[in-house]
């Protein structure tokens, strides 16, 4: 067990506690950029705040791939600490970040050549077309800016750094507070970019965001190291981040994918369906950050206790961290239902849009205990080195529930079966992650790997 492994020692409710709090407070951060994207491209027009709309579930996907990512950096960083291997860490920790660049290059080209087919794909009309390529076209170039963030990001999970990565959140977040109103909407004599505007603002962050990144990671005990790349077994490496990487990020990306999809189904109900559903899952995304703080923070906490052989304090964090998803989750359901239309106002005047904000609250809110359930077991499972688990319930959670219901009864139910829909997905997503994440935790960690990528014995107990 490495001196650095902190959290294999302690009070685990004191660690969840700690751990998540910055990262409640990171993550708000960044969600709010949303909403103030959304409140600024609104006062534009509901055409603007449409285009958002079809925005939102594509970049929300991108950034979900750099999660995974992230979470699988993370996870091999919290393990090798958890053994007592700081050396090994701090090579996995260097090589993740330069892999975070180079696949945030090929998927910013990636998207920029497949722009207009993709949306068109989600039935964007000719109105909103132009104003998605303005917002897009700069936000495709800048994205391997993204996820050489997550890659720093990664490195300062792994070691239970929580409050640094807050850091770099409220940094990128505080350079969007100042920077939305005057790109988008102009200040001082100056005119603004319109819907652009808030992707220049979001790039400008991003790059902010990456100097004070390097700067914390480099003052920690995995500091920055490209020399440390030289005498690393690229393949076994590779296969350690990519084993958790890979299925992370399908299994964030999932999400987004459903709800591109939700989104054409909506699209067919009107214009004014589509900006209120879009609009409502910004601020459905806010209230649901404290779970996706905990989601993120469970990680290092269960990866750094399971990689030291200490399944029980592992145990002991997942089943904290399931009781405060139910109790929150139900919490801000009340919360919400009660005033769908009163957070609609905020957002537009229009009562169509008003309509639909609330009605997509007033069902689709009642599942947040169920989605924390399921963000926070795919947590604990990546931490665990079980990410195909991970990404086999969130497959089935959008593919098997989500898209047939919604699918098979919009025809009689309009819109509301496209947010039922996200509702069953919800309820049943987080009553099949916590059985399965009981089953895993029932046993002791059964491999480890060296450099090599070889299996070793587990520890002793």
């Amino acid at each position: 067990m490495s001196e650095t492994a902190k959290l294999t020692r302690g009070s685990i409710p004191g660690h969840l506690v700690g751990q998540t709090a910055p990262m409640v407070i990171g993550v708000a951060a960044l969600m709010s950029v949303g909403l103030i994207d959304a409140y600024f491209v609104g006062q534009l027009g509901g055409a603007e705040l449409a285009a958002i709309s079809f925005i939102f579930p594509i970049t929300v996907a991108l950034s979900s791939l750099g999660v995974g990512v992230m979470v699988g950096i993370n996870s091999v960083v919290a393990r090798a600490l958890g053994e007592g291997d700081s050396r090994k860490a701090a090579r996995l920790g260097n090589f993740g970040i330069a892999l975070a660049l180079g696949i945030g290059v090929a998927l910013g080209l990636s998207l920029f050549a497949i722009l207009d087919p993709l949306f068109r794909l989600m039935n964007a009309d000719a109105t909103t077309l132009p104003l998605i390529r303005a917002y897009m076209r700069p936000y495709a170039l800048g994205l391997p800016l993204l996820l050489l963030m997550m890659g720093f990001n990664g490195v300062l999970r792994g070691q239970g750094e929580a409050r640094k990565t807050s850091y770099l959140s409220l940094t990128y977040a505080v350079v969007n507070w100042v920077l939305d109103p005057i790109l988008i909407s102009g200040a001082l004599g100056f005119d603004g970019f319109g819907i652009a505007g808030a992707t220049y603002a979001t790039l400008i962050g991003w790059a902010i965001a990456i100097v004070v990144a390097a700067w914390l990671v480099h003052r920690t005990p995995l500091k920055l190291d490209p020399t440390l790349l030289k005498n690393c077994d690229i393949g076994a490496t590779l296969g350690a981040i990519a084993r958790v990487a890979a299925p992370a990020a399908f299994s964030n990306a999932i999400n987004p994918i459903g709800l591109s999809v939700l989104t054409a189904l909506v699209a067919v109900e009107g214009q004014a369906a589509v900006a209120g559903f879009g609009a409502a899952g910004r601020l459905q995304s806010f209230a649901v950050v404290p779970l996706l703080g905990l989601s993120g923070s469970i990680g290092a906490i269960v990866g750094q206790n399971w990689g030291a052989n200490q399944p029980d304090r592992a145990r002991k964090a997942a089943i904290g961290a399931g009781a405060f998803c139910v109790g929150y989750g139900l919490a801000i359901a009340v919360l919400l239902w009660s005033s769908a239309r009163w957070f609609a106002g905020i957002f537009t005047e229009e009562p169509a849009v008003i309509a639909q904000f609330a009605r997509y609250l007033t069902i689709a809110a009642w599942g947040y205990a169920g989605y924390g359930l399921l963000i926070v077991g795919n947590g604990v499972l990546n931490a665990v080195d079980r990410a195909g688990l991970a990404l086999a319930q969130s497959f089935a959670r959008v593919f098997l529930v989500m898209m047939p219901f919604a699918w098979l009864l919009r025809g009689s139910w309009g819109s509301d079966a496209i947010y039922a829909g996200e509702l069953a997905a919800n309820v049943v997503g987080g009553a099949v992650a916590t059985g399965i994440v009981w089953w895993v935790l029932r046993g002791r960690p059964d491999r480890r790997y060296r450099d090599d990528g070889a299996e070793e014995a587990p520890a002793a107990a």
